[in-house]
Parts: structure tokens; C-alpha cells; sequence
């Protein structure tokens, strides 16, 4: 029966977990499918900009708010799990407190700092004009992230799944629109065919779909917070807690807590504005097109799947930290295993298919000439799987109260990847493709630490058959297929669409079934994903499952 129990309560975070990562999957599908017109319209050379433009911004928006998600969860899940209803709507209150001021003054220094960051630091001064517009993009994502970590610590991933998506929706539209209009606007003001204005310009309008998108969250998840209200006061009235939190003591532990959150995922985004400063002090050129093409296409691409992983970490930490608080040290293990396999369950897949479909996948996404692009995610398609499993094993350690052992993990990996990264450069001059490795060496080091620390704390060793073995076997057997389809189909139609929808298709029934045979995933794995009853139902009639 407790054994039941414990399946039960990972089989509910896998649940919402699931919820939220095939809303972060749309949500990227979303964002690939805009970008094509986008990239379409304001050229390469805008891409670069946007990309450079974001650079920037994600990086104040970390620091600013964006683990305030984490640090919420993470904080009301532990007080609800004990029946703190009140204590838990302190941290809230505290929290939208700490975002008023650290959104403020994270936008502040992006809008004076502008020019700076875009021409001093970056060496690209036609981005000035588009982190300009990102400005206050920042303030709305604080408060966003405080209710969107609220809702988490609850238990619940649907809120923010619904607005992800809805956030993205009018990101795409607004982008594409304003990112159109202020091109033409820009390349009016060029002269002597210097492209100047126009992709300065292009990048700015994109950057205001950003923040339409993020207020529509925001409003929406307003709505809903207003909605549960009524509710959440009557848990509060129930609420016998004696001892109730200072505001002092919760800006404690908010800033605890948010900052080894916040330092270990700045080094994430440390590593890539790093990357640009070494690659642009290399190539001592313009580099504006072919690092489009390495953002806006291959880097694009690899965070689709990882968006699987990002989703599930925002499950698990709430989920570990309730269990961590109730002293439940079998159920903390249980679900860190099932979090990892899980996770490997969709980024072995993932990564094979973008290997053996890279190129007409290229080629169907984006216009131009994609072989460069294409040829990154042949080599570089891994760090779909290691960028999961580092991103996974990072809230697993987050979850568990270990929150500065990820710090001092990332800082060590991203201090080899930085010699690693100038040895390829400069040794063996391979241009992009060193970038491109250096990112998998960084990913892989980060795996190699987290892993060590976890089976450290817990005592914890991860199951070898069902977690690596089965979906790798399974992945290799479904790429040979998917390449095969497609080959064939594409010698049939001609059509490059049909051929990849063809190779999806087969690649999708032929790794479920391979693994299910394998035993990579079992009836009660089955049941903790969406439409389980129906998977299994389905499973039994073809007797994959007995």
C-alpha cells in the first residue's frame, strides 16, 4: 500500500510535469514557426541582432527575477505540505515585494545601459536600440514569476502552461508585425547601401512582441490568482499554525534561496554571452550572419526538447521540497529516479531525430542556405541529452535544499569550457564548430558533477536498464527508421514536408513500441502521463503489455 502511495505521488508530479512540458514544447514550436518569417523578413544580419539583443536581457532578467519561479515553489510547497496556509501567503506577498524592486532596477540598468552593453561589450551597436525595448519586458516578468511560482508551489502547473502559451501566441504575432513595419522604417534611413538601421530597426520590433506576449501573461495569470482567492482564504482561516513568519525573516529566505538559484542559471547564460565575446575577439570580423545561424537555427532547435527537461524541473522542485519537509527520505528518491528516466525517456529520442534529420529539417524551418546550420546539429545534436539531464539534476539538487552545490558545479564547468572553448579556437581552428562543442563539454561536465553530488547526498544509484540502455537502444533502432522513411518518401513525393511528417510518424511508433519491449517504461509509468488509462488500453490490444 505505501508502495502504491509513493507511485501515486510521483505519478502526480510526472502528471503535471508532463502538463507543463507539452506546453513548453508548443510554446517553442510556436517560437520556431515565427522566427521563420521573422528571420524571413529581417534577415540574418537582424537575427544576429535579436540574438545578441536577448543575450543581454536574459542575463538581467536573471538576475533580476528569473529564478524568483523557483524560489517561490519551492518555498510555499514546503509550508503547504505542513499545512501552512498563511506562512505560505507571506512568502507570496514578500516575494511580489522583492520583484517590484529588483524588476525596477534590472530595468532601469537595461535601458540606461543600452548602448553600452550593445556596443562596448558586445561589439554590435545596432543592438541598442532593441535591449532598449526589452526594458521593461524585465518588470513584467518579475511579477509574472512570482505568480507563476505561487501556483507551482501549489501543486499545480496549469496556470503556467496556459500562459506560456498564450504569452508565446502574442509574442509571435506582434513580433512578426512590428518586426515587418520597423524594417522598412530602418532600411528607409540606410544610405550608401549600408545595412545599418534596418536590422537595428527589425530586432527592435521583434523585441516588442516580447513584452505584448509577457503582459498577456501576466493579465492572465492577475485573473486567476483573483479567481483562487476565495479559496486560499478559507485554507487560510483553517490554518492552526502558532508561530507566523516575519516579512524579515522571508526576505531571508528568499534571498537564500534565490541566489545559488540565481547564480547557478547565470553561469548557464554567462557561458553563451561568453561564447560570443571569445568567438567575435577570434573571428575579429563580422560575425553577425554566422552567428545567426548558430543562435537563431541550431540553438534554436536543441531547446525544443529541452524544454521536456525545464518542465519537469519546475514539477519536481516543489514536489521534493514538500517531501523534504514532511521528512520523507524514500519518497525525495523515488522521485528523483523517476524525474531522471523520465527525461531520458524524451532526450535520447530527441536527439537521434535531430541527428539523422538535420538537414531537411533546416531546410523545411528556414529559407536560405542551411548547410552551415545543418551541419552544427549533425555534430552537435548531444546537447540535447546532456543540457536535459544537467537542467533536471539541478532542480533535483535545488529540490533536495543542496541549492549551492549546482553553483560550485557550473562554475567548474564553465571554467574548463572556457579553456576548452580557446584551444579550439585558437589550436585548432574550428570557427563555430568549437562553440559548438565547448557548449556539449560544458553540458557533460555539469551531468558528471550533478550526478556525483546527488548519489552523495542520497545514497542514491540511478537504474542503468530502464533510464540509459532501453531509450538509447530504442533511439538508434528509431533514427535508422526515420532516416529510411524519409529517404524513401522523399524519392516518391519530392516533398520535403511529407517526407519528415512520414519520418516523425514512424519514428514515434517505432521507439513507443521499442520502448515498451524493452521495459524502458512499465503500466504504471504509462499511467502517470497524460491519457494513461488510454496508452495502456491501447498498449494491452497490441499486446505490448500483457
Amino acid at each position: 500500500m505505501e508502495n502504491q502511495k509513493k507511485k501515486s505521488r510521483a505519478g502526480s508530479f510526472l502528471m503535471q510535469g508532463s502538463i507543463l512540458a507539452i506546453a513548453g514544447i508548443l510554446v517553442r514550436l510556436i517560437g520556431m514557426v515565427y522566427r521563420i518569417p521573422l528571420t524571413n523578413t529581417i534577415g540574418e544580419k537582424g537575427m544576429g541582432v535579436y540574438s545578441t539583443a536577448f543575450t543581454i536581457y536574459n542575463i538581467l532578467l536573471l538576475i533580476s527575477s528569473y529564478s524568483l519561479p523557483v524560489a517561490v515553489s519551492r518555498l510555499v510547497a514546503a509550508r503547504i505540505s505542513v499545512g501552512q496556509y498563511r506562512n505560505a501567503r507571506r512568502v507570496f506577498l514578500g516575494a511580489v515585494g522583492f520583484a517590484a524592486v529588483s524588476g525596477t532596477a534590472a530595468c532601469a540598468l537595461t535601458f540606461f545601459g543600452a548602448d553600452f552593453f550593445a556596443t562596448t561589450l558586445m561589439g554590435m551597436p545596432e543592438a541598442g536600440l532593441a535591449i532598449k525595448t526589452l526594458a521593461p519586458t524585465i518588470l513584467v516578468m518579475a511579477f509574472l514569476g512570482v505568480l507563476r511560482g505561487y501556483f507551482q508551489g501549489h501543486g499545480t502547473m496549469i496556470p503556467t502552461a496556459v500562459s506560456q502559451v498564450a504569452e508565446q501566441v502574442i509574442n509571435a504575432l506582434v513580433s512578426v508585425l512590428a518586426g515587418w513595419l520597423l524594417f522598412r522604417v530602418g532600411t528607409g534611413m540606410d544610405a550608401n547601401g549600408e545595412a545599418f538601421y534596418g536590422p537595428a530597426y527589425g530586432a527592435a520590433g521583434g523585441t516588442i512582441g516580447t513584452g505584448a506576449g509577457a503582459l498577456t501573461a501576466l493579465l492572465f495569470c492577475l485573473m486567476v490568482f483573483l479567481m483562487f482567492q476565495r479559496v486560499e482564504r478559507s485554507k487560510c482561516r483553517r490554518d492552526r499554525t502558532s508561530s507566523q513568519e516575519t516579512y524579515s525573516r522571508i526576505a531571508r529566505l528568499l534571498v537564500m534561496t534565490i541566489v545559488p538559484v540565481l547564480v547557478s542559471t547565470t553561469v548557464y547564460q554567462i557561458s553563451s554571452l561568453v561564447d560570443q565575446a571569445i568567438f567575435a575577439a577570434y573571428w575579429n570580423a563580422d560575425y553577425t550572419e554566422l552567428w545567426g545561424a548558430y543562435s537563431s537555427k541550431y540553438n534554436l532547435l536543441i531547446h525544443v526538447p529541452v524544454a521536456v527537461a525545464s518542465s519537469l524541473a519546475s514539477s519536481i522542485i516543489p514536489a521534493l521540497s514538500g517531501a523534504v519537509a514532511k521528512k520523507k527520505r524514500t519518497e525525495v528518491v523515488y522521485k528523483t529516479g523517476t524525474a531522471i528516466r523520465f527525461n531520458m525517456a524524451i532526450a535520447f529520442p530527441a536527439t537521434v531525430g535531430l541527428t539523422v534529420l538535420a538537414s531537411p529539417i533546416m531546410d523545411l524551418l528556414f529559407s536560405g542556405d542551411n548547410m552551415e546550420a545543418a551541419n552544427m546539429m549533425m555534430v552537435g545534436s548531444t546537447a540535447v541529452l546532456f543540457y536535459s539531464l544537467s537542467t533536471i539534476t539541478n532542480s533535483i539538487l535545488q529540490g533536495i535544499g543542496s541549492i549551492w552545490i549546482p553553483v560550485k558545479n557550473s562554475l567548474i564547468a564553465l571554467a574548463l569550457h572556457i579553456g576548452l572553448l580557446a584551444l579550439l579556437l585558437w589550436v585548432f581552428h574550428l570557427d563555430i564548430y568549437g562553440v559548438v562543442f565547448a557548449n556539449i563539454f560544458f553540458a557533460l561536465c555539469v551531468c558528471i558533477l550533478n550526478n556525483l553530488s546527488i548519489k552523495r547526498i542520497l545514497h542514491y544509484r540511478q537504474e542503468m536498464l530502464k533510464t540509459f540502455a532501453a531509450p538509447l537502444f530504442s533511439s538508434v533502432v528509431m533514427g535508422v527508421f526515420a532516416f529510411l522513411s524519409y529517404q524513401l518518401f522523399f524519392q516518391l513525393t519530392g516533398r520535403n514536408w511529407l517526407a519528415i511528417l512520414v519520418a516523425v510518424v514512424v519514428a514515434v511508433v517505432v521507439y513507443a513500441v521499442l520502448l515498451i519491449l524493452t521495459k524502458g517504461v512499465d503500466e504504471v509509468d504509462l499511467m502517470s502521463m497524460p491519457k494513461g488509462r488510454s496508452l495502456i488500453s491501447l498498449a494491452k490490444k497490441l499486446h505490448l503489455l500483457r
